[in-house]
């Protein structure tokens, strides 16, 4: 009999988990040979999120909680959870039913097929469309500057075989970027497409602080070129400015009683420069800032209390 985990993180998700949980149960049922542990990792929130997953736990023995002390943010959590998780392999889904659990049967169906990865890929998003554009767009941008080949429209909905979980475990990364490891591991991956509907109860909890943290933590996880960039950039402005001067000079030497250099390219140069200086150090600071929060060392969570282990 293979057992298997599914895992979701929640925040101020109570309209929701509901739904989820029976709509998980009804797809594990339609796999065969199969038991299963449902863990949801709540991540302190502010509704009755907890109140509504005691009530589901106790009718159902399958559904485990986790409770965070504070909220650790959206990415410790969830690897918590997925390292909790003891399955033979373990399914990734998210609590405001964007994620359709109705896949999991093909999911489970390809992974015994001898795929060690199964991600699901959105073709296509209700949601709103400059925001699905610019996700595309990012995701674009992070494989033409990564080292290897990601995987795009790709949200961490899917299957992971132990194999893979362990690996995960191995790499020992406080502030992981999740969809980097996918491909920086390696193993067998096969991708299924699928149209992601609207969120229809409930806000979401990806603010632009969010998706601008996941952003830089993608690109500096997966990429030195930014810093090759800065580097580059460096050179390119140190050069136009050494020939700038050199014209000026030679101009001025030619034109020497009509030729008023002026205040004003003083002024743009100043702030040309200081511009490309604050740019370059804000760049350097998210690689300095990366690798300040691996030196740290911190666990992914502190729990508060477990239900139903």
């Amino acid at each position: 009999m293979t057992r298997l985990s599914v895992i979701t993180p929640c925040y101020n998700e109570e309209a929701n988990v509901r739904e989820l949980c029976a709509r998980v149960a009804a797809a594990m049922a339609r796999v065969p040979d199969c038991t299963y542990e449902h863990i949801l990792i709540d991540n302190a929130s502010s509704d009755n999120t907890v109140a509504v997953l005691r009530d589901v736990a106790a009718a159902d023995r399958r559904v485990k909680i986790i409770v965070n002390a504070r909220n650790f943010g959206h990415i410790r959590s969830p690897m918590h959870a997925f390292l909790a998780a003891d399955g033979e392999a373990v399914i990734s889904i998210v609590a405001d039913l964007q994620d359709p659990p109705e896949m999991i049967p093909e999911l489970v169906e390809q992974w015994r097929a001898g795929y060690k990865v199964v991600v699901c890929t959105k073709r296509s998003s209700e949601e709103d469309p400059l925001m699905f554009w610019i996700r595309k767009f990012y995701y674009r941008v992070v494989e033409r500057l990564s080292a290897i080949s990601t995987i795009q429209n790709f949200t961490g909905f899917g299957l992971y075989d132990r194999q893979f979980v362990e690996a995960v475990r191995r790499f020992g990364d406080p502030y992981p970027y999740f969809r980097g490891m996918v491909s920086e591991i390696g193993l067998s991956t096969i991708t299924i497409p699928y149209d992601q509907p609207v969120r229809r109860r409930g806000v979401t909890s990806n603010n632009f602080y969010a998706l601008y943290d996941m952003a830089m933590l993608g690109i500096t996880n997966l990429s030195k070129v930014p810093l090759r960039l800065v580097t580059g950039l460096g050179f390119v402005t140190a050069l136009g400015s050494l020939l700038t001067g050199i014209g000026y000079l030679l101009y001025k030497l030619v034109f020497w009683r009509s030729f008023d250099i002026g205040i004003a390219p003083m002024v743009i140069g100043l702030f040309f420069l200081g511009a490309v200086q604050l740019v370059s150090i804000g760049i350097i600071g998210e690689y300095v800032g990366a690798i300040h929060t691996q030196v740290q060392k911190r666990p992914y969570v502190i729990e508060k209390e477990r239900i139903g282990f």
